[in-house]
């Protein structure tokens, strides 16, 4: 029996649904959630990666700002723009387009995004709060997967997790999200020995390396749960995952496409990251408020 397909859009509508109460109490409280995007050059990817964000803040009723600059910027001029979206009361969630062009730090200014608007999740506070199973923010990719996983009923407590990739926004947070729900995991990565053999052992195959096709169907343990993370652009200027999906469709339980599986998600999980920052933030400047007029009596 072929794969059931997980729907990233389906579900990433489910979500904007969700939301919609949350953004109406904050705006009884005279709040509406922002969200502001630095973008660097005039990468083509990155031009429809934030597009999608506007236009997706828009469907919902967030704020939105999108701050560009040349690819030949210096960085101490991203960084003065990053220090004025950290203090815009305006806003509650700031991200940094990525990829960079060459000659930025990119973790240097990932890392200059304060941690309260930190909706991308890469800020060392909110990766230590991922590593400690705290509260913080959590990379929006990651928390997508973990979304469509509980939409669909997927058992995750006491499951074996395979994760492909190690990178800091994908690959480590998925794999501590999946601990801390009570996961197997083993995480794979370029220097893994026999890749196959630990793929094939998977309740959970998380595919994020960024390699077209690299998950075939012998490396798929019959009945898993296939998701492929993977975004490749091919020769034809057609999108393809990490996954042979053809394939592995027939060997698993459950799938997710590309695109229409976790790209959605991605987006969503961002403007569901805003709420939550708008949300926290509201109440620390409430709480404040209360101790100041306390400490005025």
């Amino acid at each position: 029996m072929p794969a059931r397909i997980l729907d990233g859009a389906a579900i990433a509508r489910h979500i904007y649904t969700s939301l919609a109460p949350r953004i109406a109490a904050l705006d009884q409280r005279g709040v509406q959630p922002g969200l502001a995007a630095l973008q660097i050059g005039d990468n083509a990817a990155s031009q429809i990666y934030v597009r999608n964000k506007v236009r997706a803040c828009t469907e919902i009723g967030i704020h939105s700002e999108v701050h560009r600059l040349a690819a030949d910027c210096t960085e101490a001029a991203a960084l003065k723009i990053l220090e004025k979206l950290n203090r815009s009361p305006r806003l509650h969630g700031v991200i940094v387009q990525l990829p960079l062009p060459s000659g930025l730090d990119a973790r240097r200014l990932l890392q200059s995004v304060a941690a309260e608007k930190d909706v991308d999740g890469f800020n060392r506070d909110n990766l230590g709060a991922l590593v400690d199973a705290r509260r913080g923010l959590v990379p929006c990719t990651p928390l997508g997967v973990m979304a469509m996983l509980d939409d669909a009923g997927i058992a995750i407590e006491g499951r074996h997790a395979v994760v492909i990739g190690r990178s800091t926004s994908v690959g480590k947070p998925m794999a501590l999200l999946l601990i801390n729900r009570g996961a197997t995991v083993t995480v794979c990565h370029s220097k893994t020995q026999d890749l196959a053999t630990h793929a094939a052992r998977a309740d959970i195959l998380i595919a994020a390396a960024g390699r077209a096709g690299l998950v075939t169907a012998d490396m798929v343990k019959p009945g898993a749960v296939v998701i492929d993370v993977g975004i490749n652009r091919m020769p034809d200027g057609k999108l393809a995952g990490d996954v042979a999906f053809a394939s592995v469709s027939e060997r698993a339980s459950w799938i997710t496409p590309v695109p229409g599986g976790v790209g959605p998600m991605t987006v969503a999980m961002l403007i569901a990251n805003t709420v939550t920052a708008a949300e926290r933030i509201a109440d620390t400047q409430m709480f404040s408020a209360a101790v100041q007029d306390a400490l005025t009596k």
